[in-house]
């Protein structure tokens, strides 16, 4: 088998003086996977993806990403962006005025030249089936169209690695069956939260709870 993508060993993280989120979690994703990630609300999941970004820092324990440790913020920010997070609420992903600036954020960043970005940014709307967008005021669109925009926006710095955290949050059935089905078409290695059962059955190929701090196989 191929070395992780993301690999976490014994982490152990809490919030200031709370009682600990995790005690000893560990697990890896591989090329390939889509790991559902469970576990009742406020049991970790989020903070899992957060820590695993080096948004929050772990009290102890290992984070590696790409088969390299992650020590300090410098070494977060040289990977973190072949690993894509898709936030719980799109208001707090998009801040572009318009859908096409905002999906040409991203690789406008990395160093695209601004027409490469953009028909970067274009073939992401396309894919996702929300090119009638581009133009569109990102504060005026529907809970459905800003999660599609947010995963453009993810998607348009082709990240290897996808952490979607809930993904279905605000989308009607329609939308919700077309995203599982873009999802299932992406060729990235995932994890992703949902409550959605139906969702994990389609998406998955292994499932890990939450549960007492650790990691377990659901």
């Amino acid at each position: 088998m191929s070395a992780p993508l993301i690999q976490v060993e014994d982490l152990h993280f809490s919030y200031g003086e709370q009682a600990p989120v995790f005690q000893g979690a560990s697990f890896n994703l591989y090329s390939g996977e889509r790991i559902a990630l469970l576990g009742p609300n406020g049991s970790g999941k989020t903070s899992l993806l957060r820590l695993v970004m080096g948004l929050l820092k772990p009290d102890s324990g290992t984070i590696k990403l790409f088969g390299q440790s992650m020590s300090n913020e410098k070494d977060f920010r040289k990977y973190r962006g072949r690993a894509g997070l898709l936030f719980q609420d799109s208001d707090d992903q998009l801040f572009c005025p318009t859908v096409l600036e905002e999906v040409c954020f991203g690789p406008l960043n990395q160093g695209m030249k601004p027409e490469e970005a953009k028909a970067q940014a274009r073939t992401v709307l396309k894919q996702l089936g929300i090119e009638a967008l581009e133009e569109r005021i990102t504060w005026q669109l529907s809970g459905g169209q800003k999660r599609l925009v947010a995963l453009a926006s993810v998607l348009a710095m082709e990240p290897e690695v996808l952490l979607l955290d809930e993904p279905t949050n605000a989308l009607d059935n329609p939308t919700r069956e077309r995203l599982i089905q873009i999802l299932l078409e992406l060729p990235q290695a995932m994890i992703c939260i949902a409550h959605d059962d139906e969702f994990h059955g389609q998406l998955a190929t292994r499932s890990l709870r939450v549960e007492g701090g650790c990691l377990v196989d659901a």
